[in-house]
């Protein structure tokens, strides 16, 4: 029905007609300005994508390091441009593949990485010194960059030519996720350890990819998204300076991570609004005089709980909405998810053609010719603003209470997440919102789709591999490693530091992490 009222998943209500009187009192200059220039709105670089494409960074990970490498070189082949890592359960909270929490999850969601030796043969004849590589973890992000960074030294890549950037959002993963393993202070001075330790020695890394996408897939609403990871975000600021660090010294390596989901036009908005706001934080609240702590700069996936295992094909056309939206509001980099995601890891065919959809958008689409295209649109500039207001008071409530860490500890993120999840799915169990496939334009009969396998015996031989390990490594040598790093738990000495000896000696991931959670203790909601 033409005169039906419609919103979007925010709430924010869509007017039949925008004209010029929506924009009445509007500043063009104060409000948008110029691509590359305060408030960034239209983008963070001057030219945007007629310089430079954003980084095609497909997601991969999963059994062992060998093929995962497989996966990462098909995938370089293919055009990708930059690597994209994702981790099994285990290795994200800290777990070697022997322990018994590990059992039956070793390389399921991604790769199983247990010691350096792992991380040899999955970067194994990479150019570290031309590839950036995103690697999706938390609680172990220390470990995992300093592994990345001891191969790269290996190589003769020195640590200051790589480059990359790790997730390190734990604050997401109280409110959204789940694996994180130590307690909100204790993860606060890990975080902020690895700002120091890579300011020094890693000055081309991305010391935090702060991430509304798991908030986003958790079931909020595009402005809860980026409410709650820009709050996340003046947390992880205001600790570093409390730490004593200078903000321009940190802040230009802060790195987001959004999602995108179908609503075109409150997706471009959101994306636009979030580079708006994080001007108006750093240079109001923080004080920020670098340029480049000042301009958000942001990676996109698209909406991995959009996709459907019925008519999983339906999902390439999503994919590609989803996909236009994110370079329509000016991401950085951008991973396009295999329509089978819904039935289990994408097969190569799938990573394939979430690949091209990108390229087919970057090269053939004609939308990268001018920054910021839909400038100046009635209805974008409008629903900008609403998104932009309506997350300064998700923002001002959790100040309120403290700041997001209080917040989290009281359950408000989640509640908030928990109810909008709710009223989502209820709108389609009630057939109010449509889902292709779904809830309507169902098939019968549907064939069954070919579903990539994962190999039964992965798990035995990463446990054989680590017993071979422990058997020909020097164990006194990391005893007295590990004893170091939980001496520096006890105390304020940088982390990192006694964390590379460990892991140079082949400590394991999962030693090392028993090591900090005997001081620290883990965390229980």
């Amino acid at each position: 029905m033409a005169d039906e009222p419609r919103t979007t998943d925010s709430g924010i209500d869509i007017r039949p007609l925008y004209t010029a009187d929506d924009l009445a009192g509007w500043d063009a200059e104060a409000q948008l300005g110029v691509p590359g220039q305060p408030p960034y709105t239209r983008g963070p670089y001057p030219s945007m994508y007629r310089g430079r494409l954003w980084t095609m960074r497909q997601y991969a990970g999963f059994g062992s390091a060998a093929t995962t490498n497989e996966r990462f070189k098909f995938l370089l082949a293919a055009g990708q441009t930059g690597l994209s890592c994702a981790f099994d359960l285990p290795t994200q909270m800290g777990y070697d593949s022997d322990h018994p929490r590990a059992e039956g999850e070793v390389g399921k969601v991604g790769v199983a990485i247990d010691s350096i030796d792992d991380m040899r043969v999955l970067l194994s004849d990479l150019p570290l010194d031309k590839v950036t590589t995103s690697m999706t973890i938390n609680s172990t992000a220390a470990i995992l960059l300093l592994m990345y960074e001891l191969v790269a030294e290996e190589q003769g890549v020195s640590s200051e030519q790589i480059s990359g950037t790790i997730q390190n959002d734990l604050l997401k993963e109280y409110i959204a996720r789940g694996t994180y393993v130590y307690p909100p202070p204790e993860s606060m001075r890990l975080i902020t350890d690895i700002f120091a330790y890579c300011a020094k020695h890693v000055p081309k890394w991305n010391t935090i990819s702060i991430s509304g996408y798991h908030i986003r897939e958790a079931g909020s609403t595009a402005v809860q998204e980026i409410a709650f990871t820009l709050a996340n975000a003046i947390a992880y600021v205001q600790a570093a300076i409390d730490a004593g660090l200078d903000v321009d010294e940190f802040a230009p390596r802060l790195s987001f991570f959004w999602n995108g989901h179908n609503h075109f036009f409150e997706e471009v908005a959101k994306f636009r609004a979030s580079r708006r706001m994080w001007f108006t934080i750093m240079t109001e609240r923080f004080g920020a005089k670098d340029p480049r702590s000042t301009a958000l700069r942001f990676h996109t996936q698209t909406g991995g709980s959009t996709l459907t295992a019925q008519q999983p094909l339906n999902n390439v056309v999503r994919v590609a909405l989803q996909s236009l939206a994110a370079v329509m509001g000016g991401t950085q980099s951008l991973h396009t998810n295999g329509y089978d995601e819904a039935l289990g890891l994408p097969t190569e065919e799938a990573a394939r053609i979430a690949l091209r959809t990108q390229q087919i958008i970057g090269y053939e689409g004609g939308v990268t010719d001018t920054p910021d295209p839909l400038a100046g649109s009635y209805l974008v500039e409008t629903m900008t603003d609403e998104v932009e207001r309506l997350a300064w008071e998700y923002i001002e409530r959790i100040d309120e209470m403290g700041g997001a860490v209080e917040a989290i500890q009281a359950g408000y993120q989640m509640d908030e997440i928990d109810q909008a999840a709710y009223e989502y799915t209820k709108s389609i169990d009630d057939d109010e919102r449509v889902i292709v496939g779904v809830n309507k334009f169902t098939i019968d009969d549907e064939p069954e789709p070919q579903v990539f396998p994962i190999d039964p015996v992965l798990e035995q031989g990463q446990r054989d591999q680590l017993a071979e390990l422990r058997a020909t490594r020097d164990n006194d040598e990391v005893t007295a490693r590990l004893d170091e790093v939980r001496a520096a738990a006890r105390g304020t000495q940088n982390l990192l530091y006694p964390m590379k000896e460990a892991l140079r000696a082949r400590a394991t991931l999962g030693e090392v992490s028993d090591a900090l959670r005997e001081v620290f203790g883990v965390y229980q909601p």
